[in-house]
């Protein structure tokens, strides 16, 4: 789940590195940050080359967070996230994102199957009120969820993707009582049982709480994790899942600079930085770094 969005987002600061790091700045479309609008990809190369796990994991390569939009990677990138309705990138490593504990806005499901409150009414995301909870404290609802869920899964695998990551996870802390962790637990192992069969890999988002029941009691192959060095929790998903961790930071509310970030040993190989909308790079707002 995405942290809530602010007002605004701030270009990526572009102080002098620190020592031993090396900064590259790559202009978008032939022209300075000033005359395009847009922040220019800011390069921060700390990190070793990627290497290929057994199950086709690219560890260490270099990552883009494309749910904004879909556009040419930078150069250099090896693995994608894009969203389920777009087609995977060419000639990198594909993450197929899904909405997986709540709706995703404009698609029907059933009354029934969603989390109301005692007075009748929908329980919405505070952050994201277009978006409704499932309500998994069910068995039943559970199943008939993650039944539905297996059509999407299964299109991100006709379509060419190699890995898929379930959104929501922590839904249940939104949830007001009504389910708990153990109920989320339940329901990402149905979600991973249905990305495995799909010969897809599957990435646990955030949810730190989870520790190793994560990777050995769900089945998730890798993590997707959201502002932990901001919130200084990366090494609750490295200690569980190695080098498999892809981590996305923002450029609003970063713990101090991209270079900090990419100095720390806690930061994992795979990191982007991105404006908080995760917009392409056609519009001013648009931002990224990596480390």
């Amino acid at each position: 789940m995405r942290r809530p969005r602010t007002a605004a987002a701030r270009a990526v600061g572009t102080a002098a590195a620190a020592a031993g790091i090396v900064v590259v700045a790559l202009a978008l479309t032939g022209c300075t940050p000033s005359e395009s609008g847009a922040s220019a990809p800011l390069l921060v190369e700390t990190m070793p080359p990627a290497t290929p796990d057994a199950d086709g994991f690219p560890v260490g390569a270099a990552l883009d967070y494309q749910l904004g939009g879909a556009y040419d990677p930078p150069s250099g990138t090896g693995i994608v996230v894009r969203d389920s309705t777009e087609q995977p990138a060419s000639g990198v490593w594909n993450v197929c994102y899904v909405n997986g504990f709540q709706t995703q806005p404009g698609v029907e499901w059933p009354d029934e199957w969603l989390l109301h409150r005692s007075s009748g009414e929908l329980l919405v995301d505070p952050g994201w009120p277009d978006e409704h909870l499932f309500d998994l404290a069910d068995a039943t609802t559970r199943e008939a969820v993650a039944e539905r869920m297996r059509s999407t899964v299964q299109g991100c695998a006709d379509d060419g993707f190699d890995a898929v990551e379930f959104d929501n996870l922590d839904s249940y802390t939104r949830s007001d009582g009504a389910f708990d962790l153990d109920d989320a637990v339940a329901f990402a192992t149905l979600l991973v049982g249905e990305a495995h069969d799909a010969g897809l890999l599957a990435g646990q988002k955030n949810t730190a709480e989870l520790e190793g029941r994560g990777r050995d009691e769900i089945g998730f192959d890798f993590a997707v994790v959201e502002e932990c060095d901001r919130y200084a929790e990366c090494d609750a998903f490295t200690s569980v899942y190695g080098e498999r961790v892809l981590a996305v930071e923002y450029t609003d509310d970063l713990r101090d600079t991209v270079e900090g970030l990419c100095s720390r040993e806690s930061t994992p190989r795979s990191t982007v930085v991105r404006d908080r909308d995760l917009v392409t790079p056609d519009d001013p707002a648009y931002s990224f770094a990596r480390c």
